[in-house]
């Protein structure tokens, strides 16, 4: 009987892939596409042009017998796109509501964003509140211990991040597969907006046609 895939150092591939639809939120220029750029290509540019309605990646993580694909949706956060944001949030699974650590104004935003969410959203959606420019902590406007007591009043994942540096990048979207749920996969997510289901699907194809090199992180 032939055994499970093998992963590059030895260990076991992931039996099964689960797919969801993931959505970043936030004012602009708090650093949404540079946490993006970094958690899929592992790369970081000092000049990042600002998004224009949204941008759609993939990337994976894996988690024991599990591979997690998120579909990821990178919302312009100007104003003037604000009324589109749920035509990208409909139906995701989770949510990374970003807010830049010098600024004050933009932790507010991002309240704002965690209410919209939590009263349009989907019910079970997983929430995720990113503090980013940490290494830009000389400037801190908005304390650690202050966004941590607004995420566990309204039950949500935080982590300080740095685009920048890679800080905590992977750790908060593998910490956001973990929460997410693996069981009774449903058909029918793929990367058309609002056609997102609550649990995850299960792509039921062999590991080794997922390319990404998530496993090795």
């Amino acid at each position: 009987m032939a055994g499970r895939p093998m992963r590059p150092n030895g260990q076991p591939q992931p039996s099964k892939i689960c797919q969801f639809k993931l959505v970043l939120l936030g004012e602009s220029a708090v650093g949404k596409s540079s946490l993006v750029l970094r958690f899929v290509k592992g790369q970081f540019h000092e000049y990042q042009e600002s998004t224009i309605g949204a941008a759609f990646l993939t990337q994976s993580v894996c988690l024991d017998d599990t591979t997690v694909k998120f579909e990821i949706w990178d919302t312009a956060g100007q104003e003037r796109y604000h009324s589109l944001a749920p035509m990208y949030y409909r139906g995701a699974q989770a949510a990374i509501v970003v807010f830049d650590i010098t600024n004050t104004e933009t932790f507010g935003r991002a309240k704002t964003w965690v209410k919209e969410l939590q009263r349009q959203a989907s019910p079970n959606i997983v929430i995720a509140l990113a503090g980013n420019k940490a290494d830009l902590s000389a400037k801190r406007a908005v304390e650690y211990e202050e966004a941590q007591a607004y995420a566990d009043d309204n039950s949500l994942l935080f982590m300080e991040t740095s685009a920048k540096t890679a800080m905590n990048v992977n750790d908060l979207f593998l910490a956001i597969a973990k929460k997410l749920p693996k069981s009774e996969p449903q058909a029918g997510v793929g990367g058309v907006v609002g056609r997102g289901n609550r649990a995850g699907v299960d792509l039921n194809q062999p590991s080794q046609a997922n390319k990404s090199q998530c496993c090795g992180n």
